[in-house]
Formats: structure tokens, C-alpha cells, sequence
């Protein structure tokens, strides 16, 4: 069983609750908008880290993290990329590739709206976390944590960390 903690959209903007939050987890999941390499670094130093880049992070960033990041976690299919859409409005970037060969879990960022959305089309769970920084419309900060086992996702947590 792997538990992650799954955040986005954090403008160089950390929390201290995410360290509360993601402390039982064994990893965390960063779907782009880190904001600055800093930020990238506290979290790296905190469990491991995986992420993708957005589209306000710089080349520093960039350099380390790709635009799509696919990989098996358990036995689940994940694919991870910021901008991605979501069920029934894909982006034009991911669009023929979700269709032609789905992952098990898609995960989102950029649009700052927390979603879990199951894709039955394509037997796909779609995460967006929300936005946990303060720029943006958002009006509460967000963060998902969920376990994996085996081929299962489960435990999925929505938490609030307030008001922007």
C-alpha cells in the first residue's frame, strides 16, 4: 500500500498544515504551478516527490520535472500532467492519447476546481486537488490524500486548509 498526499496549483505559496497533513503519507504527488525551486526543495526534503510542471513554473523547474509524467504505482496506471481537462473536455494535448490508451487514475491541475470524477467511457478516475495556494479564484485552498493498494484506490481525504 502506498498513501499519497496529491497537491497543485501552490503558486510559491506553502502551507505548514500540508507537512501535517502529508505526514503519514509516503509520497506526494505535485500536479504543477510549484511557483519556485524552494518550494520544490521543502517538499523533496519532506518525502519524495513526484510532479510534473506547470504552466507558471520556470526553467528551473522545468528541468527537473516533465510537462506528463506516466508511471505504475501498485498496480494502478497513473498519469499525472497540469493541464489535462478533465471527463468529457480533455485537453487537445491529452486527448487522443487518454482515449487510445487510458491510464487507471488521471490527475489534473490548473483550473484551481477540486474534482474526483470517475470516467466510465474509459474506466478512469480523474483527480484535480484544487488549488493550495493563494493566487487564483479559488476561495478555499485544497488538498487530496488517497491510498493506493494493489490495483484499488481508496481512502480518498478532500481537505480544506481555509480561505485564500
Amino acid at each position: 500500500m502506498k498513501r499519497i498526499g496529491l497537491i497543485s496549483d501552490t503558486h510559491s505559496y506553502l502551507d505548514d498544515a500540508v507537512f501535517k497533513h502529508f505526514d503519514a503519507c509516503d509520497e506526494i504527488w505535485h500536479v504543477g504551478d510549484f511557483g519556485n525551486i524552494e518550494l520544490v526543495n521543502q517538499l523533496a526534503a519532506f518525502k519524495p516527490l513526484k510532479g510534473v510542471y506547470g504552466n507558471i513554473d520556470g526553467a528551473d523547474i522545468r528541468q527537473v520535472y516533465p510537462e506528463h509524467l506516466r508511471f505504475k504505482c501498485e498496480a494502478v496506471d497513473v498519469w499525472m500532467t497540469h493541464i489535462g481537462g478533465y471527463p468529457d473536455k480533455y485537453s487537445p494535448a491529452v486527448r487522443k492519447d487518454i482515449y487510445l490508451n487510458p491510464p487507471m487514475l488521471f490527475i489534473s491541475g490548473h483550473s484551481h476546481i477540486l474534482k474526483a470524477i470517475y470516467d466510465k467511457k474509459i474506466n478512469c478516475l480523474h483527480l484535480n486537488p484544487g488549488a493550495a495556494g493563494k493566487q487564483g479564484w479559488q476561495k478555499v485552498r485544497t488538498l487530496m490524500r488517497f491510498s493506493i493498494t494493489e490495483d484499488k484506490i481508496h481512502g480518498l481525504d478532500v481537505i480544506e486548509l481555509g480561505s485564500k
